[in-house]
């Protein structure tokens, strides 16, 4: 799909063409794990602080793929914006080759060393109980999210963005389905308990992936001939964006982790209580995260074409629709605290401490926003170092510090306002970071093999 140019359609609509199929799946997909968790949270305060624990490293998967994923679609989407189908053909393959290969690997290693990671983040044995039978299919639909991952990249370096967004929701609809049969039972069956919820994510994914298969299939995106080749070829300029790319998408799971050890020390509700937040989060930037699926691809191809100007335009608009969308979301959930805690939780103290997050943290995801656009903008115009120096300073730099200072001083109320500050340093520093990029002197597109 070719995307026309602003003097054809207003960009504004362009952009929202784009993003609206990629938003819906996010907001499918990222709904599902928090109801995921809303009914993890019914088991107890236990099971629900046991699967908060196996979040970072959940993310530290999702991390790698997404790095990968980053790095295809800009290659891909470079190519093609500079006429080489042929080579984006033999990209599309290598993905789906080495990304589930990587992944799988991956995942035997987590499994293996399980059990000192989680007591080394303050799993106690009870604990260590539930997630040790909740890890194994948690590891497995893990694989199976990051084969339907690649998947979609494909489509969305290609310029569609409608067959993922649809499949996000149907996988997500899937899920739900299934998530109180397996998790509570049906009839005299008592169900899985907390291991039924990430059993109910694999089969979804692979009912996505059975169709994702099909639909590929059909297209002219593959081609398994010269792949040797190509591999050698792309080597360089591909680890020149995923390296950056993935230690990006890899700092904050080790962010969570060491967030998460300071939620420990005030106590096993304020650990519920942040695992739930934690889906919150990514459930309210579900804008963002479309953003930063969408139009990289976009940006890649302005970036193939030598288009600047639309860099510029794209860019502007883009930063003030996440501005204003998460500022007024966030003031509204802020407003509407208590009540949202009570429709996650049951337990009294957790749903106080959950109340007390999203007041503090919702409305300053309207500047982590501007930051995670202007790391994804980086890795697809071609400056993934400073994208990457630009994730770890928000993380390490403004998050981290003002968190662990804010919890030293003030509990789980300190800790809330600290990550807050945190992320509005971040919003501010990536604004001043982005303002200098795109004022110096423009890099011109390289374009490697045919």
């Amino acid at each position: 799909m070719t995307i026309r140019s602003d003097t054809e359609q207003p960009l504004g609509f362009v952009l929202w063409r784009q993003t609206w199929p990629m938003a819906i799946g996010v907001l499918a997909l990222l709904g599902f794990q928090l109801v995921d968790s809303a009914f993890i949270a019914r088991l107890g305060t236990t099971p629900l602080a046991a699967q908060s624990f196996t979040f970072p490293l959940s993310f530290l998967i999702i991390g790698i793929q997404v790095g990968l994923g980053i790095a295809i679609a800009a290659l891909i989407s470079r190519a093609l914006g500079a006429g080489q189908e042929a080579r984006a053909r033999r990209l599309g393959s290598l993905v789906l080759l080495a990304g589930t290969g990587t992944i799988a690997l991956l995942a035997l290693l987590l499994w293996g060393v399980q059990e000192p990671v989680f007591r080394r983040l303050g799993a106690d044995a009870a604990t260590l109980a539930l997630i040790r039978a909740y890890w194994a299919p948690q590891l497995l639909a893990a694989w199976l999210g990051a084969a339907l991952y690649f998947g979609y990249s494909l489509f969305r370096a290609h310029g569609d963005t409608w067959l993922p967004g649809k499949m996000m929701v149907v996988t997500s609809l899937v899920n739900l389905g299934l998530d109180p049969l397996l998790i509570f039972g049906v009839g005299d069956w008592e169900g899985l308990g907390l291991p039924g919820a990430a059993w109910a994510t694999a089969i979804a994914f692979s009912c996505g992936l059975l169709v994702l298969g099909r639909r590929l299939r059909e297209t002219d995106w593959l081609s398994w001939q010269g792949l040797g080749r190509e591999a050698r070829t792309s080597a360089r300029p591909f680890a020149g964006i995923a390296g950056p790319a993935m230690v990006s998408q890899l700092m904050p799971p080790l962010a969570a982790m060491l967030a998460i050890s300071v939620v420990a020390t005030l106590g096993e509700a304020s650990v519920a209580a942040w695992g739930l937040a934690s889906r919150l989060e990514t459930l309210s930037l579900m804008v963002v995260l479309a953003m930063t699926m969408s139009l990289p691809p976009w940006l890649g191809r302005c970036y193939g074409a030598g288009d600047w100007d639309q860099v510029h335009r794209l860019m502007r608009l883009a930063l003030r629709v996440v501005v204003v969308w998460q500022l007024g979301l966030g003031l509204v959930m802020a407003a509407a605290a208590p009540w949202v805690a009570l429709a996650l939780s049951g337990n009294v103290e957790v749903r106080d401490d959950l109340a007390l997050l999203i007041r503090f943290l919702l409305p300053s995801y309207a500047a982590l926003g501007v930051c995670m656009l202007v790391v994804s903008a980086g890795n697809a115009l071609g400056w993934p170092l400073r994208a990457m120096l630009m994730s770890g300073a928000r993380l390490f730099l403004f998050y981290l510090p003002c968190l662990g200072i804010g919890a030293w001083l003030g509990g789980l109320a300190g800790l809330a306002a600290g990550a807050a500050v945190g992320n509005l340093l971040a919003g501010l520093a990536a604004w001043q970071v982005l303002r200098r990029i795109l004022a110096s002197p423009r890099r011109q597109p390289s374009t490697v093999g045919s």
